[in-house]
């Protein structure tokens, strides 16, 4: 029912960004899953439609990762490396799992210990609370719990998404309470799991360290990553590490929301940010020397709507090994500059770079700078 709704404004969206595919193509790649949910129902005669889906997309002759977002519980990706252990052997399952990217909602099917125990070298996000921690601490939480919770509001969701925007918007669902959510409506707490992958220029799944709309997390141990902390104003806790980027991708939520209805001029649409003179959304490798000045520029940034931008910059602390204080000059113009203090010798700072334009409402992207402080 959604992906029709979505084949129904797909033409709309086409016109402001590329890469919306049909939904036609969607509706084929729509498999079934097991109906039954936990280790008991890993094995011989438990393939699926599901199970065979994620072996094939792996299989497929493409250079780049397999991203894989599990939201509502892990069995069926179990299913998958079970099978390719068993057809493949210790070399055929190595070479599969090097393939893959997993961020992992809450562990919904109490599976993931028996996972990682068995396929120690997969690289796993596990985005859920602390052993021992309230539930609701967990870091996905943060797309609807802390920060400013108007912007997950009944009455931000009546005005941006289900009025007047299209019969895609007209199906977002309205009866998602989990306490203490005080709104009864936007959880979405599945979403992180998409973001994590979602190219903003502010994260980089290779590295869940780094932070972005999907979270921030630590590494527990070899491929194993748990929910860290940020800290912003006076909280710290992991929920932070989402909503703390939670004015701009419900902007962009709105913006891809007027894209259902709206023509290319009556619409807003993102920045493209330059990084010292370098276009594109990558991070950037950017050498620095104790106690000499590091340039950043954000000239050649530009808008497709025309629309006046403005830049800030910020050190973000957690992201980076060196957790000093650093004073940045120009925090708010296009030039910025720092000097990485005498004791930053052989860490990194990473540089975060928001483009924001004037437009409704207004959209961002980033650019980061990763920069690596030599020895002396």
């Amino acid at each position: 029912q959604i992906v029709e709704a979505y084949g129904k404004v797909h033409n709309n969206l086409a016109k402001h960004a590329n890469g919306y595919p049909a939904a036609e193509l969607l509706l084929n790649l729509v498999k079934s899953g097991n109906r039954y949910r936990g280790r008991e129902f890993i094995g011989q005669d438990h393939d699926t439609e599901g199970s065979r889906q994620i072996i094939a997309a792996a299989d497929r002759d493409d250079p780049r990762p397999l991203n894989i977002t599990i939201w509502g519980g892990q069995t069926d990706f179990a299913q998958a490396l079970w099978r390719v252990r068993e057809d493949r052997g210790a070399d055929g399952l190595k070479k599969f799992m090097a393939r893959i990217r997993v961020y992992d909602i809450d562990d919904q099917d109490r599976i993931q210990p028996w996972i990682f125990e068995s396929f120690p070298d997969l690289f796993y996000v596990l985005a859920k609370s602390a052993p021992g921690a309230d539930m609701r601490t967990g870091a996905y939480r943060g797309m609807y719990l802390g920060g400013d919770e108007s912007l997950t509001s009944r009455n931000w969701v009546d005005a941006h998404v289900l009025t007047n925007h299209g019969p895609l918007g007209a199906l977002y669902p309205t009866s998602t309470w989990t306490a203490p959510n005080p709104h009864a409506t936007l959880k979405e707490g599945d979403t992180p799991s998409w973001f994590y992958f979602l190219p903003t220029g502010l994260a980089d799944p290779a590295h869940p360290g780094w932070g972005g709309w999907g979270g921030r997390f630590r590494r527990e141990r070899a491929g194993l990553w748990r929910d860290d902390k940020d800290t912003v104003g006076d909280t710290t806790d992991s929920r932070t590490t989402v909503w703390r980027w939670r004015p701009a991708f419900q902007a962009d939520f709105q913006a891809r929301m007027d894209w259902c209805v709206k023509s290319f001029d009556e619409a807003n649409h993102p920045p493209e940010p330059a990084l010292n003179k370098h276009r594109g959304l990558a991070a950037m490798e950017i050498a620095a020397r104790p106690g000499q000045p590091v340039k950043l520029s954000a000239e050649g940034s530009n808008d497709p709507d025309g629309d006046t931008l403005s830049y800030h910059w910020s050190i973000y602390r957690e992201a980076g090994t060196y957790r000093g204080d650093v004073s940045l000059d120009g925090a708010s113009e296009t030039e910025a500059s720092f000097i990485p203090p005498l004791d930053a010798a052989g860490k990194t700072l990473q540089v975060i770079l928001e483009v924001r334009d004037d437009g409704t409402p207004q959209l961002v992207c980033y650019r980061r700078a990763v920069v690596q402080v030599s020895k002396d």
